[in-house]
């Protein structure tokens, strides 16, 4: 076990080496997170949660080398990563699944090798993911669940971090302070607007990082995005079309839902004379994939994104470079598999949860209406790290804003949990 620490001044300490100063909630969600054995820290964009973790891990170094970070994702996982200057795995992997026995090796009887795990992105893990990772930490260990209670539960089922927020059982530190430079950001002014129900200020400025573009009719509204990704925002900002880039729309059907726009900007940004139709899809070299079920034999899991490197037509495969946490890796897939990948120029916001990109452009329209609640566009606007570009309807932005009542989940985890254990 990690030895007990004077937390006033550990955390005076790692202030005066990491030249910050914390504000008084931060501080706490340190000293929590130093004398709890369980502890959740919740906050949006701009709250200083990243700080936070680094505090958290000086001081535990000077105690002990034996922590452990994972993320639910490959994405989240190498942005811990990026921010900690630590390796971050992917939970899947933490918890080594073995495909020889259908489960992970890492269980009750084999627990994880740590004296503290950080877990970033924790809104994202569902129910059968909590309940195998929290059977492989060892009892002596500390954890930590850092994410944002505010956006879309996971894809799988549950709703674990809100749960275990509410059963008022587990000690959590809830971030609302938005800090000096993350207040000059629109882009995480508007996600706090959005998320308390006000609606975001779609004034554009010059130079700014948030910007709105009215286009009511379906047909001008494609053309502007597939502009948008190809020429304008390349030629302003220097960003890549395919890395750089991402649509994110509500939905996947209808004429500005992901399907049609993926054909279409597949079309512009890669054409190609030699597409592969397998699957009832369409491949090009060089598309922009993503992975839309977990395949542990692959170790490539549900919104993974990556690039085709190659069509193979002779071996009969696709080979598709995926990112991971510390190196690109190259994934085979035979052309029977292939219905386990779908274009991903343009993807739902589901599915990019815990993934971030430069720059989001996300279409709304009234078509959407049936998808537009309040945590999918704040989820949607917080994936853009440097620039939002919103496009459509000033309707459905007011109509999503105000829209709170997002899908209801029962899970019986809070009752489960208050009759197990003690005020």
């Amino acid at each position: 076990p990690i030895r007990e620490v004077k937390v006033p001044n550990a955390i005076e300490w790692a202030e005066k080496k990491l030249t910050i100063q914390l504000a008084e909630n931060q501080r706490l969600a340190v000293g929590k997170s130093l004398s709890e054995k369980v502890h959740i820290i919740t906050g949006g964009p701009g709250t200083g949660k990243s700080t936070i973790t680094k505090v958290i891990l000086l001081i535990t170094h000077q105690l002990t080398q034996k922590i452990l970070l994972a993320a639910p994702t490959g994405r989240a996982a190498k942005r811990l990563s990026e921010i900690t200057g630590l390796k971050a795995s992917t939970i899947h992997s933490l918890l080594e699944f073995d495909f020889s026995i259908g489960g992970f090796r890492r269980n009750r009887d084999h627990p994880l090798d740590c004296d503290l795990l950080i877990v970033d992105e924790a809104s994202m893990i569902d129910t059968v993911l909590m309940f195998n990772l929290l059977k492989a930490i060892p009892t002596h260990a500390r954890v930590i669940f850092v994410g944002d209670v505010d956006q879309l539960p996971s894809v799988g089922a549950g709703n674990v971090l809100q749960d275990l927020i509410l059963s008022k059982k587990i000690p959590v530190t809830r971030l609302t302070e938005i800090f000096r430079q993350a207040a000059s950001s629109k882009i995480i002014v508007n996600a706090h607007r959005i998320n308390a129900g006000e609606f975001p200020d779609l004034s554009n400025t010059k130079g700014g990082d948030f910007f709105f573009i009215e286009e009511e009719d379906p047909s001008k509204l494609i053309d502007l995005i597939v502009n948008l990704v190809d020429s304008r925002l390349p030629k302003a900002y220097g960003f890549d079309a395919f890395d750089d880039i991402q649509v994110l729309a509500p939905m996947n059907r209808g004429a500005i839902g992901n399907r049609n726009l993926n054909e279409v900007l597949q079309k512009k940004l890669n054409p190609s004379y030699e597409p592969l139709v397998k699957m009832g899809r369409t491949f090009h070299d060089d598309d922009k994939v993503m992975q839309i079920r977990n395949n542990y034999e692959k170790d490539v899991y549900n919104g993974d994104v990556g690039r085709i490197r190659k069509i193979d037509r002779t071996e009969q495969e696709v080979i598709v470079t995926f990112p991971d946490s510390d190196r690109e890796r190259d994934v085979p897939y035979d052309f029977t598999d292939l219905d386990q990948l779908t274009l991903a120029y343009a993807v739902s916001i589901h599915k990019y949860q815990g993934s971030e990109c430069p720059c989001v452009v996300m279409p709304l329209v009234m078509g959407h209406y049936m998808m537009l609640y309040r945590n999918l566009i704040y989820t949607g606007i917080t994936r853009g790290k440097k620039l939002v570009v919103l496009a459509g309807s000033k309707k459905a932005v007011a109509m999503a804003v105000k829209n709170d009542k997002a899908v209801k989940r029962f899970t019986g985890l809070g009752e489960v949990m208050g009759k197990l254990l003690p005020n």
